[in-house]
């Protein structure tokens, strides 16, 4: 009998989990509505309870004040001040509406409302916002709550430029207040003050000018914009018409190819559903969106317009970005071209039919089918890899292995294959006399330089692979390389930008500006710094540079595209680029940056528009930053190098590792068998090998971090794990001991035999430590479930001694219940298996509830809260007005 109860009782709670954690947003509106919902037909409600000044989880219940509209097809606003002038976040939204009242609700997010005195009349001149009005929520045909995914939050409040909530509520048909009720509808946030790691956002492709003929079967209202933002990550989406709408979906496309983001009938509630699981949206793809209508049983043309007669067709993304690059709301409004949408999938076109059943009215809805169940990924994010401590950047003190003859190194890249491309000025100096005041080449008469400005280098030996650039140059300056290892230069005394082939030789292959003639127009430039290449697009950016203090974008065929200068997140406080004078590409980001020199900071612009992302000044830079280079490995690193300031703001002349995110500074590092004397480009390699180039020392500098050849510990996840490096690594390091420490030996007069053996035994102890780390860690971990499994034994051996072969029959059910109780949450002191998935990569949730396991998962001041989902926050929920 015992095992019977178990069992069912364990059944139970299965279902319940099963129930809490794998229903659509279709099937959750019931237990919602009977116990959040209110009827809308009635106002007596209390007082909007103050939110403790310390807490940080809250509510905040926004209602419009008991108003009767007048006539059919209003709409009415009302602003609420964010509750917090820090940040804040938004992570669930309970509407209080109903379709028989509400048309439609929009939630908008702004700083400066049209009033902020009781509600006005928003659908005429005054609108809503009196600067950007921001989409945040959006409610129609009784749609169910909207429950954001873990770690995800709308941003208000602090440094989000939203201080107001705009609450705007359609009014449809004015006969549903015959009796001159009073409307309390609107919605419910919940929201923390615990910052969020990904900031949501809402992504709206609308129709603006689609006519829909009387009579006509299908109707069809393309809309496609080229995205041009951070990567950002859908999770729910929302279809948007009138009666006429027969489907709606919306679409990324890339490369071609057509894919799902979400496909609904908008006359369906118009939740937020739940969107394709691993759809992302990255620089460069297009965001496409059709709704199909009909205009059968009409006898008049249907336009887009703002009444119930009138259409609308929108498409509105819920996304998530990165905290750091998180753009809150977006648009697209232009129509697709005809040639695009030909590919759409058929999909698009096959209406999704809606029995009377499926529809919401008075409050009632259809029970979703196992057709219509839906899954709700966790946002799935990248691990980061922080670096250790000990992670170094060390000189390679004997390379190259051979002797080059290099003048002033100027410039440095890599082909494709990571070989080390030179570019110096031979013979060539830049000196107080190369320019006089017009920027104009004084020395000319010296002709070309002679030697091979060019060099491609072995980056392993430093042995020269390939020579080329003779009788061409004068003071080169920069080089990068495209996709076909084509090389873009610049040289400051011709005022010009080259593209050479790849072997260097024969004549250019293109030439921008006019030779010896400084310019700042389209056509010329003034003493050009570097040069930058987008491998996606072929686009050029130049860096122009000593003169000009600009960006200038030119097409693969070298047509003027644009330009464009410093940039500043508070434009009141911008500074002018002071000698722009190294570029780097950022792929992954498609973001272009900028060593801005003489103000020692480095500047990020979206690539394609010139719009500013964010600027990186340290004071450990001093007052110059001379070079920068990006490499996309551990969520983005960025390298720079520093020299030294006229304004006496001087630092130490070094190179530097930084998170590109969060703009920390990881590593910093300089020579040590010579000193840095004016590092003047920096280049890094897929193996994050790193070239500096010094202009003064006519020299290149090879940089190594110290996981190459050491033992390295890398933290993933909060678990700190040991790597041990194949064993060829671990011999190399016994027999071939360290420059620095062999150089200290042999200084004290120590043989080199000696200043090998600490390294070996050093070596030796760290892997049998490492040895007997393993074996340790794994018996500490076997010993509990040793012990464990050895008490259950007992136990049972025990009370089978007492009370017979049949002690099941004997256990109380109470006890089956307060084991398996504390199981599922902490309030019994044990393990929550939900806490313990739900806090590792790859797990997810279906719709949009949290698991009920997920309470002991929250920050510190919920410990007191049960595993009820309605019970998550640790701030009480507003009470449940009588109406809505």
């Amino acid at each position: 009998m015992g095992a019977l109860i178990c069992s069912v009782v364990l059944l139970s709670l299965i279902y319940q989990s099963h129930s809490l954690g794998f229903k659509s947003p279709l099937s959750i509106f019931k237990r919602y509505q009977e116990s959040v919902w209110s009827s809308p037909d009635e106002c007596t409600r209390t007082r909007q309870p103050p939110i403790p000044p310390n807490a940080q989880n809250f509510s905040l219940d926004i209602r419009m004040p008991g108003i009767t509209p007048t006539a059919s097809d209003s709409y009415m606003c009302m602003a609420v001040r964010v509750p917090r002038e820090r940040d804040s976040y938004i992570v669930d939204f309970l509407p209080h509406a109903s379709m028989e009242t509400a048309h439609h609700m929009l939630l908008y997010g702004c700083r400066s409302p049209y009033s902020t005195d009781g509600y006005w009349d928003c659908g005429g001149v005054q609108g809503t916002c009196e600067d950007t009005a921001n989409i945040i929520y959006a409610w129609a045909k009784n749609a169910p709550p909207t429950k954001l995914p873990r770690d995800v939050g709308f941003k208000v409040g602090g440094d989000s430029g939203i201080t107001y909530f705009v609450l705007q509520i359609h009014y449809g048909d004015v006969r549903a207040f015959r009796d001159d009720h009073r409307d309390c509808s609107g919605v419910t946030l919940r929201m923390t003050s615990k910052p969020q790691p990904l900031i949501a956002g809402i992504y709206l492709l609308m129709s603006v000018d689609t006519v829909i003929p009387p009579g006509k079967k299908v109707t069809n209202a393309d809309i496609a914009c080229t995205y041009r933002s951070y990567p950002m990550y859908p999770f729910s989406f929302r279809t948007h018409t009138h009666r006429l709408g027969k489907v709606v979906s919306g679409y990324r496309v890339r490369d071609g190819k057509w894919t799902l983001i979400g496909r609904q009938s908008p006359q369906l509630p118009q939740a937020f559903y739940p969107a394709n699981n691993g759809v992302d949206i990255r620089y460069g793809d297009k965001l496409a969106a059709r709704c199909v209508f009909t205009g059968e049983g009409k006898t008049t043309t249907t336009r887009i317009g703002g009444t119930s007669e009138d259409e609308m067709c929108n498409f509105y993304i819920m996304y998530y970005m990165d905290a750091k690059q998180a753009v809150p709301y977006m648009r697209c409004m232009e129509n697709g071209k005809n040639e695009m949408f030909r590919n759409i999938p058929k999909e698009a076109n096959i209406p999704i039919p809606v029995s009377p059943g499926m529809l919401m009215m008075h409050g009632h809805m259809h029970q979703a089918g196992p057709e219509e169940e839906s899954v709700l990924l966790q946002p799935k994010r990248e691990e980061e890899e922080v670096l250790d401590q000990d992670f170094h950047w060390e000189e390679v003190a004997d390379w190259p292995e051979v002797q080059l003859q290099l003048g002033q190194v100027s410039g440095l890249a890599l082909d494709s294959d990571d070989n080390l491309i030179i570019f110096h000025r031979g013979d060539h100096r830049w000196d107080v006399n190369s320019f006089n005041n017009q920027r104009i080449y004084q020395q000319q008469d010296l002709g070309p330089i002679q030697q091979s400005t060019i060099l491609v280098v072995d980056p392993a030996k430093g042995r020269v692979l390939k020579a080329s650039g003779r009788n061409v140059f004068y003071l080169p300056h920069g080089i990068t390389t495209d996709k076909n290892n084509d090389y873009w230069v610049t040289d400051v005394a011709l005022h010009q930008v080259f593209k050479l082939g790849s072997d260097g030789n024969g004549d250019p292959l293109m030439v921008l500006g006019k030779a010896f003639r400084p310019g700042s127009d389209n056509y010329h430039f003034c003493q050009p710094t570097d040069a930058a290449v987008d491998p996606v697009t072929g686009n050029v950016y130049v860096s122009d540079g000593y003169c000009n203090s600009r960006i200038v974008t030119f097409s693969p065929d070298g047509k003027f595209l644009r330009q464009w200068g410093a940039g500043s997140s508070d434009r009141r406080k911008l500074v002018p680029f002071n000698i722009p004078h190294s570029l780097a590409f950022v792929p992954d980001r498609q973001e272009l940056c900028v060593a801005d020199r003489e103000n020692g900071r480095i500047q990020c612009f979206v690539a394609e528009s010139g719009e500013f992302v964010k600027e990186i000044k340290k004071n450990e830079f001093g007052g110059e930053v001379f070079a920068v280079s990006y490499a996309a490995e551990r969520g983005g690193l960025i390298y720079a190098v520093n020299g030294e300031s006229l304004y006496g703001r001087s630092a130490p002349l070094r190179g530097f590792v930084m998170n590109y995110s969060t703009q920390e500074i990881l590593d910093t590092f300089s020579p040590d068998t010579q000193e840095f004397k004016m590092p003047h480009d920096i280049v890094v390699a897929k193996d994050g090998t790193v070239f500096v180039g010094d202009a003064t020392a006519d020299t290149v500098i090879k940089f190594v971090s110290s996981e190459k050849a050491e033992h390295r510990s890398v933290k993933k996840g909060g678990i700190e794990v040991h790597e041990i490096e194949e064993m060829e690594t671990f011999v190399h390091a016994q027999l071939k001991p360290s420059h620095k420490a062999q150089a200290q030996g042999l200084a004290k007069g120590i043989p080199q035999e000696q200043t090998q053996q600490p390294e070996e035994k050093k070596t030796i102890v760290k892997q049998s430590t490492q040895g007997a780390s393993v074996a340790v860690i794994t018996t500490l971990l076997l010993i509990p479930l040793v012990v464990v499994i050895a008490i259950a034994l007992f136990i049972r051996w025990r009370k089978t001694r007492i009370y017979g072969e049949d002690t099941e029959t004997k256990l109380e059910s109470s006890s089956s219940v307060g084991i398996l109780g504390k199981l599922r949450g902490k309030t019994g002191g044990g393990l929550n298996l939900g806490n313990f998935f739900a806090s590792h990569k790859g797990y997810s949730r279906k719709g949009f509830d949290r698991l009920s396991t997920e309470g002991s998962d929250q920050e510190k001041d919920d410990e007191e809260a049960t595993d009820s989902e309605t019970e998550e926050y640790s701030a009480p929920p507003p009470p449940v007005s009588s109406s809505s």
